[in-house]
């Protein structure tokens, strides 16, 4: 038989028991309860990255679409001031009398040639310079008594610049002198 004393130890162990189950249940509650709270923050992250995703597409497709329009409509600026010019020209040629005709024309020319220094275009110099192969296209080389070696003695079609850089090299005629 068992005593009472080994009872009340047993029911001491079994309360004992019961509590450490009571604070593991209650552990395990806590835990599930961060489980969750985490799960609902990586929710919300999972939820923002999508909407920044959206937000970066949207950016994106709105940036290119810009970037097109400027490409596209680039030379309007230029345009809109050379149609004035475009169109004195052709008020010049219907005119058809030759002395206004070269006077109108000079205008003209001048004008143009104000428009385009004015958005940045320089004449790349040539003759009695030295040959830059950046800036010129040698096409001929002869010998020539007042030009040293490597200069340009004639230029054979103008060069550009636009805002230093070159658009159009200048196509010369170099002195190459056989010595």
């Amino acid at each position: 038989m068992t005593d009472k004393k080994d009872v009340g130890k047993m029911q001491d162990e079994l309360n004992e028991l019961k509590s450490e189950i009571q604070k593991k249940d209650d552990e395990i509650k806590e835990k599930e309860e961060e489980i969750t709270s985490k799960d609902e923050k990586i929710e919300q992250y999972h939820e923002r990255l999508l909407r920044l995703q959206a937000d970066f597409d949207n950016f994106k497709k709105r940036t290119e679409k810009e970037l097109s329009d400027q490409i596209h409509y680039a030379n309007e600026k230029l345009i809109l001031k050379i149609l004035d010019s475009y169109e004195d020209l052709e008020r010049a040629l219907k005119s058809g009398e030759s002395h206004d005709l070269h006077e109108g024309v000079e205008m003209i020319y001048q004008n143009l040639k104000n428009i385009l220094e004015g958005e940045g275009l320089e004449i790349i110099p040539t003759e009695g310079e030295k040959f830059d192969p950046f800036e010129h296209e040698a096409l001929m080389a002869e010998a020539h008594e007042d030009f040293k070696n490597g200069e340009v003695i004639e230029e054979l079609c103008k060069g550009y610049k636009l805002n230093s850089k070159v658009i159009k090299y200048s196509k010369v005629k170099v002195c190459k002198k056989n010595d």
